[in-house]
């Protein structure tokens, strides 16, 4: 993937493109970087504190007004916090049990051969020329199961392009887009829909009203909005990040696409125990009364919101591995109990790497958070641009910037969200303009630039993941792939939204922009 393997980038967007790529990679090694960031946000923090930086808004989540100043992590308590922390830092931070708890079953999976075996009956019932598209749509569908999409589909992604002969990481970018830049976008309503209209509700009435907005209150659209993100992610991918890659020239996955007798009988094991397995998650999950619902005070039916938030990802790394220990077993691939564990252990040692990095990236991340400087420079920017005094579609138009690069430095969607809607829906509403059009604009600016963020809790796991293809991969590598990517999204998706609004069409149901 490097520039110097690569002789046939040409123009001068792709020369753009090389010289981040370039400048990118001649940063020291990614873990280094994170430390380098550590010690900045420790001398900014010390600064802030002593200038007395501090800012004021309206929380939606915890619904009152909140003063946040900077906190100093050279003093007695910040020292404190970061020998204390340093271990629960890195053990809590959000990306690794996801990856490692889902890689024992993925690892499983790939070892019996049930991977390769599966990805060559792929190969041989999907069209060619579809199947850039049908990667990054399932990247944006992906958000219905949360974060599931990091996990599994973008180094599925670049197995499957490995598959056809083509360049395993134009199948890894085309994934990480549909999964993260695309992730508001979706034909179903995910985890995140209930999440920001709550938000968006509690700031309304900061505005004086009592309106509710729906869950659903974007999904028109967001429906549309899939399409669009899957042809723009096919067409960047075969036209821009494929062709700098070149050709791949590492080892191939596949050597022969013949299916033997032995994966035959083995897939058809693998197939019947999937099903098996899916039936007794609706069993579990579906029913009222179901084991995996949590009774709600006050409601009929249970809940599933902690099966979602926690319960997901052993729930993945099962459906990797039921089938993958019977497709082992019914093609011989297993022997015995030691040969799943081995798979097991071959999956965690080839994590390695990422362990490290997880280790740098979780202590930046947590002093970032520590020292307030992440809500001090959201609300900073979303005050300039309150103050600049713009109306109508220019407004929308810079808020979709302020949010997407605000999005380079805080990555909870809800967490931006919480501190931004209380200032622009109440604004928005004065100049009529719908919070339902608010919230749409925010998530087009959240989701487009988080492929370019290193602060994004997943991207040093694509960095490993890309790594696997080629070793001199870096944070430049990645970014400079994903960067067509960014730029087109937000372009695209912010053209769409133009159409939507000159023609006032509906964005959900009984949901208008104005």
């Amino acid at each position: 993937m490097s520039v110097k393997n690569n002789t046939a980038k040409k123009g001068l967007f792709n020369k753009f493109l090389n010289a981040v790529e370039v400048g990118g990679n001649k940063l020291p090694h990614p873990v280094t970087i994170f430390v380098i960031l550590a010690l900045l946000v420790i001398l900014i923090s010390e600064i802030g504190a002593r200038t007395g930086m501090e800012v004021s808004f309206y929380n939606a989540s915890t619904k009152e007004q909140t003063t946040v100043a900077a906190v100093s992590l050279m003093n007695a308590a910040g020292l404190r916090y970061m020998f204390n922390t340093a271990t629960t830092n890195f053990t809590s931070f959000a990306p690794l049990g996801t990856v490692l708890v889902a890689m024992l079953g993925v690892g499983v999976a790939e070892g019996t051969g049930l991977i390769g075996a599966a990805l060559k009956k792929i190969v041989l019932g999907t069209p060619k020329k579809l199947i850039t598209a049908v990667v990054v749509l399932m990247g944006v569908m992906s958000n219905v199961a949360s974060d599931a999409g990091y996990v599994v589909l973008v180094p599925l992604g670049a197995i499957v392009f490995l598959s056809f002969g083509r360049h395993p990481l134009a199948g890894l970018t085309a994934a990480f887009a549909g999964v993260s830049a695309g992730f508001s976008a979706n034909l179903l309503l995910g985890t995140l829909d209930p999440l920001l209209a709550g938000i968006t509700n509690e700031a309304i009435k900061v505005g004086g009203s009592e309106i509710q907005i729906l869950p659903t209150a974007n999904y028109y659209f967001m429906f549309v909005s899939t399409f669009l993100l899957t042809i723009l992610g096919t067409l960047v991918t075969e036209k821009i990040v494929e062709p700098r890659l070149g050709e791949y020239k590492g080892p191939k996955l596949i050597e022969s696409m013949d299916i033997t007798p032995a994966e035959k009988k083995g897939l058809k094991a693998a197939g019947l125990s999937i099903l098996l397995f899916f039936a007794v998650m609706l069993f579990l999950t579906v029913p009222d009364n179901a084991l995996l619902r949590v009774p709600v005070e006050g409601a009929v039916k249970g809940n599933l919101n902690p099966w979602v938030s926690s319960g997901l990802v052993p729930t993945i790394m099962l459906a990797f591995l039921v089938p993958g220990i019977a497709f082992g077993i019914f093609s011989g691939s297993i022997k015995s109990d030691k040969d799943v564990v081995h798979s097991m252990g071959k999956a965690m040692a080839s994590m390695g790497g990422y362990l490290v990095l997880a280790f740098t990236a979780a202590q930046f991340v947590n002093y970032f958070t520590y020292t307030k400087l992440g809500i001090i420079l959201a609300v900073s920017g979303a005050n300039l641009l309150e103050s600049i005094g713009f109306t109508g579609l220019p407004l929308v138009l810079a808020f979709i910037i302020v949010a997407a690069f605000i999005n380079l430095f805080i990555g909870s969607a809800s967490a931006k969200w919480a501190i931004m809607a209380p200032i622009f829906i109440p604004m928005m509403m004065q100049l009529g303009i719908t919070p339902e059009f608010t919230q749409l604009a925010y998530r087009i600016g959240d989701s487009t630039t988080n492929i370019i963020s290193p602060l994004m809790s997943y991207f040093a796991v694509i960095v490993t993941f890309a790594q696997k293809y080629d070793e001199d991969s870096g944070i430049g590598t990645l970014i400079s792939a994903m960067l067509p990517y960014t730029i087109v999204f937000l372009l695209g998706w912010s053209v769409l939204m133009i159409i939507w609004y000159f023609l006032g069409l509906p964005i959900g149901p009984g949901a208008f922009m104005f």
